[in-house]
């Protein structure tokens, strides 16, 4: 609660709970649902390093990527992801509007959960082939212990 009120997007709305507590996980050294200064402060510093990629991405300097942008941002990262699966991805985390877009929490959320899954999926995939072949099981697994 306290760190979602502390951080905002460039159209001053505070950052979703989603990404808050993903953050709140990654710099928590104690398990204990909160994090000291000296996290907080490392935070700060991850989130300036994800805000410089995002004002990379956006173009047209709108504060939000948009399809395109990110489409590049995803093709310059590595990943070779489908038009659709980046409309998925609008649809799911932009704001509602004609013309959809990404906020910078949002941004550093789908990025994270991406890099992630995809660090999960590379374990299976030994041979580099792009497929794996997985069990339901396998697959929760994976996403669990990544996602949460």
């Amino acid at each position: 609660k306290e760190l979602k009120q502390a951080l905002v997007n460039s159209n001053w709305s505070t950052f979703n709970d989603e990404t808050c507590l993903l953050m709140i996980n990654m710099f928590d050294k104690t398990r204990s649902g909160r994090i000291d200064v000296y996290g907080f402060s490392a935070l700060l510093r991850f989130i300036q390093q994800w805000k410089n990629l995002f004002q990379q991405y956006d173009r047209d300097q709108s504060g939000s990527i948009n399809f395109s942008e990110l489409q590049q941002a995803f093709s310059q990262m590595g990943y070779n992801l489908s038009p659709q699966f980046s409309q998925l991805l609008l649809a799911r985390y932009g704001q509602r509007s004609s013309n959809p877009s990404i906020q910078l929490d949002r941004f550093i959320q789908i990025c994270m959960q991406l890099q992630s899954t995809t660090d999960a999926f590379r374990e299976k995939d030994t041979g580099l082939v792009g497929n794996v072949q997985l069990s339901y099981e396998d697959f929760l697994t994976m996403v669990v212990t990544r996602m949460m």
